[in-house]
């Protein structure tokens, strides 16, 4: 996974699976990429800077089940008491983590799922009822996905166990293009 460079294949590949032609009228272009980067003091991974700058900001067709959101834009069941979002703050996992199964009192367990929510991602979707997908833009685990919901968090990639795709957000959408399932790991 390389988040520095897209590699021609793998946005190809992601044009392929979002269907859109409409010669980037849909995209954000490199200039208001550049201004929410300096903006959040981010660089988007790549292949998800280049996608959003010159494919399409957002989707209501792909990943995942209802779409997938503009760069700055939140998914509609996210909800207000969520705090503060800082994406140059790192992203606080590397990890899985099933906190309704950690034996830490809440006072522990709160400011981690708060910095979870809120730092180092960008929200991709939602597949409904609090289960979302983020992008690592800062952090440990910059460039991969994962999957977020009110019980937990699992990275996505086959390194992590839970799935056979490649890792990232070129190998999220080529997995759901796929028309796997998200996690097909045995």
């Amino acid at each position: 996974m390389n988040t520095e460079h897209v590699d021609p294949d793998d946005l190809a590949a992601i044009r392929a699976a979002f269907d859109i032609d409409d010669g980037g009228e849909s995209a954000l272009g490199w200039e208001a990429v550049q201004a929410f980067e300096a903006e959040h003091g981010i660089v988007l991974p790549e292949p998800y800077r280049t996608f959003v700058a010159e494919v399409t900001d957002g989707s209501h067709s792909g990943p995942p089940d209802y779409g997938l959101v503009g760069l700055a834009e939140l998914p509609d069941d996210w909800g207000d008491g969520r705090g503060d979002r800082d994406l140059s703050r790192p992203f606080p996992l590397t990890s899985n983590w099933l906190w309704d199964e950690d034996p830490r009192p809440s006072e522990e367990i709160e400011p981690i799922l708060d910095q979870m929510f809120n730092h180092g991602t960008i929200v991709l979707g939602t597949d409904g009822c609090g289960m979302y997908w983020h992008l690592v833009v800062t952090g440990a685990h910059r460039g991969h996905v994962w999957f977020i919901t009110g019980e937990g968090a699992t990275p996505f990639g086959s390194g992590f166990g839970f799935t056979t795709a490649e890792p990232g957000f070129a190998g999220w959408v080529k997995h759901w293009a796929a028309n796997k399932p998200w996690f097909d790991a045995a």
